[in-house]
């Protein structure tokens, strides 16, 4: 069995980093490729180096643009590279639009897929994560899920048991096999901060970042946080801090740029507290037992929430700021989910060779219709 692994994005290229070399061990011949999504240093390059994923086989070079255009550009390239290459399985990986891109190219030529991080939902479906995520969903042979509640979503969408493998969440073993490494970076005094004593922050989200009175709002409330605020802005949301003064002399918020993944885990670890709008760091600061506050109207990262690790404020300076009182006096110590382990790739290699063996039984017998 050939396999082929897409990845585009800083979360993909977070979560393959176990992936690959679990595959090659297991004798599963692997390649990468990259389609370019993301292809700034801060958001690609960097992660290839701190992690030491191998370089990918495939660049596609897709580059910005809107949603569409992405996705479109991703869609001819990779099922131009399908054809060629024929693999026997594609495996896609969280919900970018890489992911889709990969799925509906391997679909149309017949080549099963594999989806890491199935069945999470954030029954949003203006958000396009979410229509990423239930249109891959719905074209894969095998899901690979990160949590129960993920495998009861698919069941209750007609997916069949057999189709779906509770493997848990590789984000996690990717986090725990770097967590020393991270540490000991100590990132935080690079911004003259210390360990517990200040706030992280990032904004990326459209619904945030590109919305200037829900910009405003959540930078209000980082303002009056009572501890010192790093923020790590896009650098298309820079220009609109800049322009509301965030960031200047005297301001309680500190701006600065993306950062790689290790100084991430770092800055996260030693924050007393994160406000955040991404899905990753939500699961990150919950196996980091920092308090996390989600500005979002939902969350596919339920259970975040669930164990008392996060929790979601919508973009009112009121309501943010009320969050991060609460982050910051919330009890510590949470459990970890199920399965958020160091063995999640294993388990993946386990999933993958028994749907080998099962032939990948196509899509509509994995669907029913009780």
């Amino acid at each position: 069995m050939r396999v082929i692994v897409v990845a585009g994005a800083r979360p993909n290229f977070i979560k393959i980093a176990p992936l690959v070399p679990a595959l090659k061990a297991a004798g599963i011949p692997t390649d990468i490729v990259h389609t370019g999504q993301h292809y700034d240093k801060m958001m690609s390059e960097v992660f290839f180096e701190d992690l030491h994923i191998e370089r990918p086989r495939w660049s596609l070079e897709v580059g910005s643009g809107t949603h569409g255009e992405q996705t479109g550009k991703a869609l001819i390239s990779l099922e131009e590279l399908f054809a060629r290459e024929q693999p026997d399985a594609v495996i896609v990986v969280g919900d970018v639009n890489s992911t889709l891109a990969g799925a509906l190219a391997a679909i149309k030529l017949g080549i099963p897929i594999v989806h890491l991080e199935a069945g999470l939902r954030s029954w949003d479906s203006r958000m396009p994560e979410e229509v990423n995520r239930l249109l891959t969903d719905r074209v894969s042979s095998l899901l690979l899920t990160p949590t129960r509640e993920a495998g009861a979503n698919l069941e209750a969408e007609g997916v069949a048991p057999v189709n779906i493998a509770f493997v848990g969440n590789i984000m996690a073993e990717s986090l725990l096999c770097n967590r020393e490494k991270a540490l000991a970076r100590g990132a935080c005094a690079r911004y003259g901060l210390k360990p517990g004593g200040y706030i992280l922050a990032t904004c990326h989200r459209p619904e945030n970042a590109d919305d200037p009175r829900a910009l405003a709002a959540i930078t209000g409330a980082l303002s009056e946080a009572p501890l010192p605020v790093l923020l790590l802005a896009h650098p298309r949301t820079t220009a609109a801090l800049h322009e509301a003064g965030v960031g200047a002399a005297g301001h309680n918020v500190t701006l600065a740029d993306p950062v790689g993944y290790l100084d991430m885990l770092s800055l996260q670890h030693d924050a007393r507290c994160i406000v955040t709008d991404s899905g990753g760091v939500q699961e990150e600061s919950c196996l980091l037992n920092t308090p996390c506050v989600t500005v979002r109207h939902n969350t596919e990262r339920a259970i975040t929430i669930e164990l008392g690790a996060n929790r979601l404020a919508l973009a009112d300076q009121k309501a943010v700021a009320a969050a991060i009182t609460q982050a910051l006096t919330a009890p510590l110590g949470w459990s970890v989910p199920e399965r958020w382990d160091d063995q999640v790739a294993a388990r993946v290699v386990i999933a993958l060779k028994q749907a080998e063996e099962n032939g990948f039984p196509p899509i509509e017998s994995a669907r029913h219709s009780e």
